[in-house]
């Protein structure tokens, strides 16, 4: 009998004390993982030190700050046949595992990612137009390219030929994605993961433009670079 597929998670991460705890315990209540893997880049807050404290079968590796390079290093380090690259602020649905293994039965799909729906949370009370936040939420449905916050998954043999991602400043899930469709077929699942909407709540206008307006602007040419500066901190 063919054995199911290992499942990798590794979680890029930085300054994320207030919701890391939450963010392994919901993984480890899902279950069937083979490994979950934090790569800090750097915090100057608690977070690696509660997953340590609190997460003792969770591996915790430092990296250079920026998620490409962070995503790469958890990559390098991981022993599954699949790894989903998850962000801190992304919760997967309790079928996630499964839905990973259905959607790589055809050996011609060579990755994937889940659809998104955009949730208010944190400290504060959500705005009026919160419900707002899942107009973010129909490019999930439709993109054949699939951003960062859908939880991309990939085979761990076919990230290893690609040389994984671009270390850019920014864009670098819509490059993965692109080279990714050229090696096969990438899959996104009907299961939807739950994206925190905090950074469109504090800075609405400012996120809107960014997320209809850079990938835009990336894809007519602009170099990461350029966006990045334009972007500010990059995370």
């Amino acid at each position: 009998m063919t054995q199911p597929l290992s499942i990798a998670v590794v979680m890029p991460v930085l300054n994320e004390a207030r919701r890391i705890d939450d963010a392994l315990q919901h993984l480890q209540q899902i279950g069937g993982w083979q490994e979950l893997i934090v790569v800090d880049g750097g915090s100057t807050d608690a977070t690696a030190a509660i997953v340590a404290a609190r997460h003792p079968n969770v591996r915790v590796i430092l990296a250079r700050p920026g998620r490409a390079n962070q995503m790469n290093a958890g990559a390098a380090v991981a022993t599954a046949d699949v790894i989903v690259f998850l962000h801190a602020d992304v919760v997967l649905p309790a079928t996630a595992v499964d839905d990973i293994r259905v959607a790589l039965r055809d050996s011609a799909t060579v990755g994937g990612a889940f659809r998104t729906w955009t949730i208010a949370d944190g400290p504060t009370i959500a705005p009026w137009w919160a419900p707002l936040l899942h107009l973010a939420d129909v490019r999930s449905r439709y993109t054949r390219r699939p951003y960062g916050d859908q939880a991309i998954f990939v085979r761990a043999s076919t990230f290893a030929r690609l040389g994984g991602y671009a270390e850019i400043p920014l864009m670098e899930d819509l490059e993965f994605s692109s080279r990714l469709a050229k090696r096969g077929k990438v899959r996104t699942v009907a299961s939807r993961v739950e994206v925190s909407g905090r950074r469109f709540i504090a800075r609405p206008f400012f996120y809107t433009t960014v997320v209809n307006l850079f990938p835009l602007l990336y894809r007519c040419g602009v170099a990461p670079k350029t966006l990045a500066a334009l972007y500010g901190r990059v995370r």
